[in-house]
Formats: structure tokens, C-alpha cells, sequence
């Protein structure tokens, strides 16, 4: 993880997303890198015949959203970053200075970042988007870390997979090896009922032990609570600092529709999760 890029603009949860990514680069000798990020374009359809007009964005507009975000950026690193990391070591950072972007070239971007981290989606538009979380899940092909609204005192001392066996939920773990390598505790959860076919926690507690990571398997009973309550419930009785969980196994249609995992998930977590798709 030695790469973290941070898409910045002005809402509630931008110095929770700053210092989850400062406490990752601090950990694995990275560099955290910010770009700005603005709203969609607005785009206004008519009927007979079909025409699409698409409002862009006035030059003026994009100077003060870069100028906006360039000083977030800068007052972390110049002030907070200090306080939260052992020791008031601070990682590297960069401020990536090209215009404003949007949710797609945000996910074209980070292509080649080893992390993006986002914040947890809120209502609206006054805070983190998901359109922007899916954009980066589904376009970048790497994995993001979503931020809680107020961030953890560690990130990844005590991980905590939440399996249902599927290939996304193998895909995330596969991206998430460094923070496994480097965690005290490694706990592989599976909620019974909320599998797909596949291999066991066992399984995967056993392929991890070839790596020199000690993984305990467990198996939580639903108990009445959705899969993703369950999940988030246990995580939070085990002391996790870090969730790590495959995407949208189910499809987004599927999730908006009966509800799912994912979505319960990103609605309502406290702490950080990792996640791939």
C-alpha cells in the first residue's frame, strides 16, 4: 500500500477519510496523494426528438472547487496529521494538481493507485457520494478503504473477513495480504445462511496460514439480524479495527431492491472497510 489517492472536496467526513489514509501510508512507508473532486455535470434530457444537453461547468467554478480542496489538503498535513500517528510521524503526501475531476475519471485515476479511500456514503449531496464509492469499485479494478465518520485510533490490529465464500470476497483478500501480513488478530467470519458455494472459512483460515498469518474461523448464527447487521455486530464485539469484505456479491439491482450485505454495510459502519469487487 504504498500509493493512496484521496479524492478531496468540502463535507463532514474529509478529515476522517485524510487521516484513515495518513495512518495506512504511515504503516506500509507510503505517500498519500489528493486531487479535487466536483460534482457531476448536469445533464438535462428532452423528449421528441431525444436531445441530451449537458451544462458544463464554468472556469471560475473550478478554480474555487481546486482552490477549495488544494487547502484542505494542505491544513491536514500542515496541522492534524501530526496528532494522530505515533511518535508525530507523518507520511508523505502530494497534492496531484490537475483540474477537478469527476466520479469517472476519479476511477479512471485510480487504476494506478494501490488504495483510493472514500468516505461513507451519505444522503444527498453535501457528503461522500456513491456514485463515487461504485465508480472506483467497479471501474478502477483496485480496492478503496471506505471511511467511517469518525475514524479509529489503529487500522488493521485487529482485521476482521467477512466470507461468504464468493470471488469477490477472495478478490479482497487477496488485495488486502499486506494489512493481513501486518495484523495481531485475523479473524475469518461467516454468518451462516449468507454463503455463496464455495470453500469454508476453515479453508481459507488454512490457505492464510500458509502465508504466516494466524487466522481463527467462526461462524456467527443470523440470530433474526440481516447479514450485514450481523457482520458489522460481530466485527464490533471482536474489537475490529479493520473490515474486509467482497462487494455486491448479490447484483446492485438485487440490493436496492431486497436490500443486501453491501448495501447495510455501507449505510452503517464505524469502521473502516476494505472492499473489492
Amino acid at each position: 500500500m504504498k500509493s493512496i489517492l484521496v479524492p478531496i472536496e468540502k463535507h463532514d467526513l474529509v478529515t476522517s477519510m485524510l487521516e484513515c489514509a495518513a495512518r495506512i501510508a504511515a504503516t506500509f512507508s507510503g505517500t498519500v496523494e489528493g486531487v479535487a473532486l466536483r460534482l457531476p455535470q448536469i445533464s438535462v434530457v428532452g423528449p421528441d426528438p431525444v436531445v441530451t444537453v449537458t451544462f458544463p461547468r464554468a472556469e471560475q467554478e473550478d478554480l474555487e472547487i481546486l482552490a477549495s480542496a488544494r487547502r484542505i489538503f494542505d491544513a491536514f498535513f500542515a496541522s492534524d496529521a501530526a496528532a494522530i500517528l505515533p511518535e508525530g510521524q507523518r507520511p508523505r503526501h502530494h497534492w496531484r494538481a490537475i483540474d477537478p475531476i469527476d466520479d469517472a475519471a476519479l476511477a479512471s485515476l485510480a487504476r494506478v493507485y494501490d488504495l483510493t479511500v472514500v468516505g461513507r456514503p451519505q444522503g444527498g449531496i453535501d457528503g461522500p457520494r456513491m456514485t463515487t464509492l461504485e465508480a472506483v469499485l467497479f471501474e478502477s479494478g483496485r480496492p478503496l478503504l471506505i471511511a467511517p465518520p469518525h475514524p479509529p485510533r489503529t487500522i488493521g490490529e485487529r482485521i476482521v473477513i467477512s466470507w461468504n465464500c464468493s470471488s469477490e470476497s477472495a478478490r479482497t483478500v487477496a488485495y488486502a495480504m499486506p494489512f493481513l501480513l501486518k495484523a495481531r488478530e485475523v479473524t475469518v467470519l461467516t454468518v451462516e445462511g449468507a454463503v455463496a458455494p464455495g470453500p469454508s472459512g476453515k479453508e481459507l483460515a488454512d490457505c492464510l496460514a500458509g502465508h504466516g498469518i494466524e487466522a481463527r474461523e467462526m461462524t456467527a448464527l443470523p440470530g433474526g439480524r440481516k447479514p450485514g447487521e450481523a457482520i458489522l455486530e460481530e466485527a464490533q464485539r471482536l474489537g475490529a479495527d479493520l473490515l474486509l469484505k467482497g462487494a455486491y456479491t448479490q447484483s446492485r439491482l438485487r440490493q436496492m431492491i431486497f436490500g443486501g450485505a453491501t448495501s447495510y454495510i455501507l449505510s452503517n459502519t464505524e469502521l473502516p472497510v476494505f472492499m473489492a469487487h
